[in-house]
């Protein structure tokens, strides 16, 4: 297929343009401090528009209208425990991370509970990040496949180049002030797609609604107290402890609010940026159902290729193609794939500041130079860009991105906000007790993650976890909670008893 100039035209204007915008950042002279927080000078409004824009990325606008174009509704439960997080986020997280004024979120827990605490957790995050890195660059090289035809790996590793560089030169700031622009692009994206749908329909708006409707599309899952499958409990507690997980101790979201001016500008933007996404998530689902309803009335619009349920993420990028007004077309890709990029370039960035202070700093160099630390972070933000390439390449045919995503996150999460609220809220626990409870987390999240493939066929079927995998992170985190306090517990028992 190909794109009508005009088209072509707005994307690689559009392209040129935000990236160059990013590398400018690069020509200023910058202190490894201006590269990982901005200096602490960036307004909250742009600050929000960035942790919304990192919600975002090409994972909401793509697979969300994916999931909900094959399902339903189900997965916007995740949407509203967004502001229960938000809450504890603001209240004590914010205010502790200011207070500790260290650019890694996991320095806290070596004042805890010590040095294994933080590489402990560190590890976890960069984890999620490759996770987080592979399923964005994917779904940036479905528009482009959908568009010319071209393969899926080659688009991966092209972008994930381009991200590599743009992330080495760019620092936060850069981050930041790109995110802002991409989040008031998509939405209007967005807007504007949905509008051609509606009035697309032969007896208007309202015929998408009917079509839908019929077809249990609106529906938020089933309401049973069943956590083997996606029900609206199930994904409820699963979003609450992941929204805890970004909100309270990822590492991306940590330096954004130490790059704002002050603790109150912290808190504005993380209720604005937090706050922002639900309405936008409802508007991605709404997209994916709206397709679903479009392409019932018009099946001979769609290939047939697309009608299965593992093509569910190509849909919208196909309609994006074929559907949208000339220019509409090309600046939606262009917006999609330098969101993706921005989003890609935060993980990258973050994660070059874990590896900085989390291990170079800590167990390499102690008293390392500005000049020595920024080849550091030159040199990891390389080494981190490339290995997300790799996971990218992994996530190719599978038939939902987001699930993919989801399934992982939670995995890779190790149960570490278990962690940080048992610092937070069991003062008297000990590192050693709390090193008990990570074990024992361990153990249950390699139950939870292996044992349906390793107990399959072995006559222990019974042993096997029933439970969904995105409860991965709640049984970890619940797990590692409880028996760091009630080991503590036991032995401070213990000793009283024998004082006596």
């Amino acid at each position: 297929m190909d794109l009508p100039i005009t088209d072509l035209v707005v994307f690689v204007v559009y392209m040129t343009a935000i990236i160059a915008f990013g590398v400018s950042f690069s020509f200023r002279k910058r202190t490894p401090k201006d590269y990982t927080t901005g200096g602490g000078r960036l307004p909250s409004w742009a600050i929000g528009m960035s942790i919304f824009a990192t919600f975002v990325s090409s994972i909401s606008f793509l697979a969300l209208p994916g999931n909900a174009y094959l399902s339903n509704w189900n997965g916007f439960v995740f949407s509203l425990s967004i502001p229960i997080a938000a809450w504890v986020a603001v209240k004590y997280f914010v205010p502790l991370y200011r207070k500790i004024k260290s650019e890694s979120a996991y320095y806290y827990l070596e004042t805890r509970f010590g040095p294994w605490a933080r590489t402990y957790a560190s590890i976890c995050y960069l984890l999620t990040q490759l996770a987080r890195m592979g399923a964005i660059l994917y779904l940036l090289a479905l528009p482009m496949n959908a568009l010319f035809g071209w393969d899926i790996s080659t688009i991966i590793i092209s972008t994930g180049v381009s991200v590599i560089i743009y992330a080495m030169l760019g620092g936060i700031e850069a981050v930041v002030w790109t995110d802002a622009i991409q989040g008031i692009v998509l939405i209007a994206g967005a807007l504007v797609c949905v509008s051609v749908v509606l009035f697309s329909m032969p007896e208007g708006p309202q015929q998408v609604i009917k079509v839908a409707n019929e077809a249990n599309k609106f529906s938020l899952g089933s309401f049973d107290f069943d956590f083997t499958s996606s029900t609206f409990w199930m994904i409820l507690v699963y979003g609450l402890f992941i929204n805890l997980q970004n909100f309270g101790i990822d590492q991306s979201y940590v330096q954004r609010y130490l790059s704002a001016k002050n603790e109150r500008e912290a808190v504005r933007s993380t209720w604005f940026g937090s706050l922002l996404y639900i309405p936008v998530s409802l508007l991605f689902f709404f997209i994916g159902t709206a397709l679903f309803s479009y392409y019932q009335v018009y099946p001979e619009l769609l290939p047939e290729d697309l009608k299965v349920g593992a093509s569910a993420d190509k849909v919208f990028p196909y309609f994006i193609v074929t559907g949208l007004p000339k220019g509409i077309t090309g600046l939606l890709i262009a917006s999609i794939f330098a969101a993706g990029m921005s989003t890609v370039s935060t993980s990258v960035n973050s994660s070059a500041t874990v590896l900085l202070s989390d291990f170079y700093k800590k167990y390499i160099n102690k008293s390392a130079s500005d000049k020595q630390a920024m080849g550091v972070l030159f040199l990891t933000s390389f080494v981190m860009g490339g290995a997300s390439i790799v996971v990218g390449l992994a996530f190719n045919g599978v038939s939902s991105a987001l699930d993919a995503w989801w399934a992982l996150s939670s995995i890779f999460s190790g149960g570490i906000l278990g962690l940080f609220l048992l610092g937070l809220i069991a003062k008297h626990v000990s590192g050693k007790m709390a090193g008990i409870g990570v074990l024992v987390g361990v153990l249950a999240i390699s139950w939870m993650s292996l044992s349906p493939w390793l107990l399959t066929g072995t006559g222990m079927e019974d042993y096997q976890n029933t439970l969904h995998t995105n409860l991965t992170i709640v049984l970890g985190t619940v797990t590692i909670f409880v028996v760091g306090f009630v080991a503590s517990n036991l032995v401070f028992l213990k000793l009283k008893t024998e004082e006596k």
